[in-house]
């Protein structure tokens, strides 16, 4: 089935670094002011939502749910849910990191939310790629300089790392102590990230 791209309205300063994960079949939907992206993306949105107060709505011959401007989901995470309902299964939320950290912060726990749901999900920024860590290892190549490991969910034990710089073995990482920040894969070498009990934000640094 297709990939979901989920557009929102944070800045995006590397367009030529997005488009590269890009691919033909993708789903787009953006999300009010995710709109702005459409050129530097290349891309056409195949679904519009949003309550159009960041960005006037542009009556495109496309798909548009129109939300109210006072409701309990954003509309990055209504997208989510909407496509949730059609079906989709893996998911590449963009355009959703940076600004408000509010938002961001809102947006990172998405990803919790599609993994609790059994689905494939990552963020992407100029600067990183980011997923979750729960139920099944997790490779990492050495062509990423850095990579970080936080705990977000309030529960993370069991943890192992393998072919990396700062290697673990059962560890455990605590909200309160973020240890896991700016390992490095060995050259040559794929680290392999796992945990036992609990769930882990990946964060591998772009080169």
């Amino acid at each position: 089935m297709r990939r979901c791209v989920i557009i929102g309205g944070a800045d995006i300063g590397r367009y030529d670094r997005i488009r590269a994960y890009l691919r033909a079949d993708d789903f787009y939907i953006c999300c009010d002011s995710g709109l702005k992206h459409r050129e530097g993306l290349g891309i056409a949105p195949d679904l519009i939502v949003g309550d159009f107060d960041s960005h006037t709505n542009p009556h495109l011959d496309t798909e548009t749910i129109v939300l109210p401007c006072e409701k309990d989901d954003t509309d990055t995470v209504f997208a989510v849910k909407e496509a949730l309902k059609r079906g989709f299964q893996d998911f590449l939320l963009i355009g959703v990191i940076g600004g408000r950290l509010d938002h961001t912060l809102g947006n990172v726990s998405l990803l919790l939310m599609l993994d609790t749901q059994g689905k494939h999900a990552a963020a992407l920024d100029d600067y990183s790629e980011m997923e979750i860590v729960s139920s099944g290892p997790v490779r990492i190549e050495d062509r990423y300089p850095f990579f970080s490991l936080l705990n977000i969910s309030g529960q993370a034990r069991g943890i192992t790392i393998q072919n990396a710089k700062f290697p673990l073995s059962n560890a455990e990482i605590t909200c309160e102590y973020q240890y896991g920040i700016s390992n490095e894969v060995l050259p040559g070498m794929t680290a392999e990230v796992s945990v036992g009990n609990g769930r882990l934000l990946l964060i591998k640094v772009l080169p």
